[in-house]
């Protein structure tokens, strides 16, 4: 099993400064942000200098989107269907699929390509609420084409599974009552056992990442979404599981953007698998 002070020490060792990379961690002039101030696709509306309206809203947000303060329509996880990463029938994937939806549908209320992307539901300024949604800028941006940011479609297919149980389950409010470090039986035990805290009343799960401090729910850690799809209350994995939207610190190091955490040493990978 690969422990934390392993990874950060080959964090370290390829030059990655623990501190400087917390720092740079922002969505202002990515390629999430859809201003023209940052790297968007068509380089971004002229229409508002409002960074995080195209996702978030403080005033009239979607109640039923699972992300905060939620300014998009959301993606339908059922129709047209998404083409899931099980009907490969790769004999090692062992954990049951929820239906798309969680986090992950907000992420693909973009990536899915069926509307533009700059489609919100309470615009920028006084007088642009539109409960079924409206382009901020319809000749600037639009659907998303694939270029600069992935554009994944309906077929997940050929992509890292999502709204899929942890570990192959077992892990659940059932068989870990408590909080602190899951000490059951994993489904498959190949992977790292999770942590839990309750917050509200609820249970969150998570898995270390190689930055921070181990037991401690940080932006830098692999984050698990609890759902009752299946019966109980576990946790899944999801988009946000591995993507920090508003992470754009691993860009220029030879990564994919929007990680949790760099991938030098595969940091990602081996935090969830012990492989």
């Amino acid at each position: 099993m690969f422990n934390k002070v392993r990874i950060q020490s080959a964090l370290l060792a390829g030059g990655l400064l623990l501190g400087g990379f917390s720092a740079q961690a922002q969505v202002v002039g990515s390629q999430h942000d859809l201003t023209t101030g940052g790297q968007a696709q068509g380089g971004g509306t002229a229409n508002t200098d409002q960074v995080c309206v195209f996702c978030h809203t403080p005033h009239g947000a979607d109640t039923n989107a699972p992300v905060p303060l939620w300014n998009k329509t959301m993606t339908d996880g059922a129709s047209p269907a998404f083409t899931r990463y099980s009907t490969l029938a790769t004999p090692t994937f062992d954990s049951t699929e929820a239906p798309v939806g969680s986090v992950s549908l907000a992420c693909l209320s973009c990536h899915d390509g069926t509307q533009a992307m700059d489609v919100v539901i309470n615009g920028a300024g006084s007088g642009n609420y539109n409960p079924a949604g409206a382009e901020i800028d319809p000749g600037a941006i639009g659907v998303m084409t694939g270029s600069p940011v992935p554009m994944l479609g309906r077929d997940l297919s050929n992509d890292h599974p999502i709204s899929m149980q942890y570990a192959g389950g077992g892990v659940s409010t059932t068989s870990q009552p408590a909080d602190g470090t899951f000490t059951g039986t994993l489904g498959d035990p190949d992977f790292v056992a999770p942590e839990r805290v309750t917050l509200n009343t609820q249970p969150i799960w998570w898995v270390d990442g190689p930055l921070g401090t181990t037991g401690t729910r940080e932006k830098t850690d692999m984050l698990l979404y609890t759902r009752n799809d299946l019966g109980v209350q576990e946790p899944f994995v999801e988009c946000g599981s591995c993507h920090d939207p508003h992470n754009a610190a691993t860009q220029g190091q030879g990564s994919v953007a929007f990680l949790r955490t760099s991938n030098a040493a595969s940091a990602v990978c081996v935090a969830c698998h012990t492989k």
